[in-house]
């Protein structure tokens, strides 16, 4: 495996050298649309920044499993940079569908090339990604996505598969045994049909024929990512080969990453604007900010892209970066998407515009969360946080707020409540974390104050909505779900401050609420409530 070493401080991704233009183009500059395509390629170039490298010479080095907007608008987008900027082709991209038709049905008939479209207040600019130079459904070709992890030119598989796919007990932190996918892995090895059963029937494959194993990196936002990556595949390869397990121990790099971009959904109206305004025909562009952040822990199997070169940093521990973009990042989307959509906000930079909102997530942020934090080094955690409320307020981006509230049994445990279980434990301020968790317990009941429905996406949305409706501003049903929760609900103290910011988000609607939260705390000027 390689040492760690130094690297540069991170940095946003290079930014193409065409300038940004107007997010509004006139009907007479409209250029003609044509679909994407390598044949066309070439033809886009006026109006876009487009690949200049010869896509036919990549190797093919890296397996993405389970490709969306996210990985599409960061992972790819530095490895293409590589193959942009002549530093090597030995690190063309292989993306993996494992759910969803709808990627492959895009991708394919434009040979895997998409658009990132790339949004900030001065205007926008846009590129052709053309480092993807295959896709597979593993639904539809299991053996095939088998074949290509085994394949020695595979050196680096990349993950984006959610804190829920990993299949660890949540408190425990281990994999569990009993899952009924994995008991299905189990019993037809060489057809599996979780991220893990592909990895493991690769890895034993390429261990029988004396390969080098390749590196797995984990891009999710859950805590020590490359640790429960490597407690995930060795768990499964245990279950199968004692042997096997050991050799994955030994042999194979889990360096746990952090990656931030906000890339919210592209919707219908989106793509016709990039078709309008381009000219290109793409059937999944992707929309985002021009921040982009990639922090990677040092250490691989069989050798490390020059990411480093393209704004990629190398650390030898990336926990304290992961906790502050989880716990700040993350956590105020959490915070802000719930009570946001409860005042009856829809976009994050209109919940922005509010600035008792923006009291709140400061405050938030800057009283109750950064204090428990040991600051990155090399980082302005000041700046940092500086920066996080000018990128909620993008207006060119407007990410909608249900994005940001889906999954709240997965994100809250891995994002939110350790800040405020860890305040608990030090008795440190927590008034506006645990107005946090009552806006989703709030949220939790599918409509808002005015009786409008908002949209429930949660593994767990039938169970926590019916726990949520029966208690009302009685917290104990939904705290009692131990594997979201885990003690909290034991504790006295923390089930009476959660009730009563309840009763209050009930009594009072959710602007006074926050008024009076924040007037609790340090004084500061704050602006009248609605």
């Amino acid at each position: 495996m390689a040492s760690p070493e130094r690297s540069p401080a991170p940095r946003a991704l290079p930014r193409p050298d065409t300038p940004p233009v107007a997010l509004t183009v006139p009907p007479a500059d409209r250029p003609e649309i044509r679909p994407l395509s390598q044949e066309t390629l070439r033809s886009h170039g006026a109006r876009l920044t487009v690949p200049t490298y010869d896509r036919a010479a990549l190797t093919p080095a890296v397996v993405h499993l389970s490709v969306g907007g996210f990985s599409r608008a960061h992972q790819l987008l530095y490895f293409d940079e590589v193959a942009e900027r002549r530093i090597s082709d030995a690190w063309g991209v292989v993306g993996v569908g494992l759910r969803h038709r709808g990627m492959q049905a895009a991708l394919a008939p434009q040979d895997h090339l998409y658009t990132v479209v790339e949004r900030g207040p001065d205007g926008e600019r846009a590129r052709v990604v053309g480092v993807m130079v295959d896709y597979l459904f593993a639904p539809d070709a299991p053996a095939a996505v088998v074949d290509r992890l085994a394949d020695p030119r595979t050196r680096m598989v990349t993950l984006t598969i959610t804190g829920a796919g990993y299949r660890l007990d949540p408190h425990s932190g281990e994999f569990d045994p009993d899952d009924a996918d994995v008991l299905r892995d189990l019993a037809h090895p060489h057809a599996p049909t979780t991220v893990f059963g592909y990895l493991v029937e690769a890895l034993d494959r390429r261990r029988r024929a004396g390969l080098a194993p390749f590196t797995v990196v984990s891009c999710d936002n859950v805590h020590r990512n490359g640790d429960a990556t490597r407690r995930a595949v060795v768990g499964l390869a245990r279950l199968r080969d004692e042997v096997l397990a050991r050799w994955i121990t030994d042999r194979v790099a889990f360096p746990s990453s952090m990656v931030d971009r906000i890339t919210p959904q592209t919707s219908p109206e989106e793509r016709a604007a990039v078709a309008r305004r381009y000219g290109v025909d793409d059937r999944w562009p992707v929309i985002t900010e021009p921040f982009s952040q990639w922090v990677i822990e040092d250490t691989f199997s069989n050798g490390r892209p020059p990411l480093d070169e393209v704004g990629v940093r190398f650390v030898t521990d990336v926990g304290d970066h992961e906790l502050m973009k989880t716990r700040l990042l993350n956590a105020s989307h959490s915070a802000l998407g719930y009570l946001g959509s409860l005042a009856g906000y829809g976009r994050m930079d209109e919940l922005m515009t509010d600035p008792l909102f923006v009291a709140y997530v400061t405050r938030l942020m800057d009283d109750e969360v950064t204090p428990l934090l040991p600051p990155p080094d090399g980082v302005d955690l000041a700046g940092y946080k500086r920066t996080l409320v000018q990128r909620f307020a993008n207006p060119a981006i407007a990410d909608g707020l249900p994005r940001l509230c889906r999954r709240g049994s997965t994100k809250l445990p891995h994002h939110l409540l350790p800040s405020l279980r860890q305040a608990l434990a030090g008795g440190r301020p927590r008034r506006l974390l645990t107005l946090a968790v009552a806006g989703w317990c709030r949220y939790l009941r599918g409509a808002d104050p005015a009786g409008r429905p908002l949209p429930m996406e949660d593994p767990r949305a039938e169970e926590l909505q019916a726990l949520a409706l029966a208690g009302g501003s009685d917290p104990r049903p939904l705290l009692a779900v131990r594997p979201v929760f885990g003690d909290l609900g034991d504790l006295p103290e923390f089930v009476a401050d959660l009730g009563a910011a309840l009763e209050q988000l009930d009594r009072d609607g959710v602007h006074r609420t926050i008024a009076a939260a924040l007037a609790a705390g340090p004084a500061l000027p704050l602006p009248l409530p609605r």
